[in-house]
C-alpha cells in the first residue's frame, strides 16, 4: 500500500464542462471532511463535488464514495476505483464539477471523472505505507538519549515524555519494529 506525500490538482474542459481534482493525504474520515469542506468552499459556484476515499482505522479500512447528485456510478465510483486500483490508504480524491451546459452521458461522466482524478494522482507524490503503533516505555535516565536515537534509526519519535524517578516515554514507531524495541527495554507496560 501507498500514501501521498505530496498533494495532486488537475484540471480539464471536457465538452464546456470544467473539471478540477485534488488529491490529498488524510489521516481519518474527519481529515477526509475537512478537506473537501475546503476545497469546496474554494469552488463555491460549482456544480458537483464527487469523491472517493480510503483510510486505514483501528477497524480496518473504511471506503466510501459520493457521485454529487450524477447518476448512479459515474462520479465517486471511478474514483474510488482509481484508489483502489494503485493500492492506496488514508487518500481523499475530488473532482468539483462546472456544468457547461452540454450533458455527457453516463460514459462521458465517468471517463470525465475519473479521467481527471487519474491526473491529480499522476501530479501527486506518494510513498510506501507504514504501520505505526505506540508503545508506552519507562527507561532510566541513562538509557532515554539511546531510545530517541533507535526511535530516530527506524523512522519512529518519541511522541511524549515524563521525568521523575525514571523517564516515562510514549513512542511512535512502524508497527514491524515494535518487537525488538520490547526486547531491548523490557519495562514495556
Amino acid at each position: 500500500m501507498h500514501i501521498i506525500t505530496t498533494p495532486g490538482f488537475a484540471e480539464q474542459t471536457i465538452t464546456k464542462s470544467r473539471f478540477i481534482a485534488f488529491a490529498t493525504y488524510t489521516a481519518d474520515e474527519r481529515a477526509v471532511g475537512a478537506a473537501f469542506r475546503a476545497f469546496a468552499a474554494q469552488h463555491a459556484s460549482a456544480n458537483h463535488l464527487a469523491y472517493g476515499f480510503r483510510v486505514k482505522t483501528v477497524d480496518g479500512i473504511v471506503q466510501r464514495f459520493s457521485d454529487a447528485g450524477e447518476p448512479s456510478g459515474t462520479a465517486g465510483v471511478p474514483l474510488l476505483k482509481l484508489i483502489e486500483s494503485r493500492e492506496l490508504i488514508n487518500i481523499g480524491l475530488a473532482v468539483i464539477r462546472y456544468y457547461g451546459g452540454v450533458n455527457l452521458g453516463t460514459g462521458g461522466l465517468a471517463r470525465a471523472y475519473g479521467g481527471t482524478g487519474k491526473i491529480a494522482l499522476d501530479a501527486a507524490g506518494f510513498a510506501t505505507y507504514v504501520e505505526m503503533t505506540e508503545l508506552k516505555l519507562i527507561v532510566e535516565y541513562s538509557q532515554f538519549d539511546e531510545l530517541a536515537r533507535h526511535l530516530s534509526k527506524i523512522n519512529g519519535e518519541v511522541v511524549d515524555k515524563t521525568f521523575a524517578n525514571q523517564v516515562t516515554v510514549l513512542a511512535r514507531l512502524p508497527k514491524e519494529n515494535a518487537a525488538d524495541l520490547m526486547l531491548k527495554y523490557p519495562s514495556l507496560y
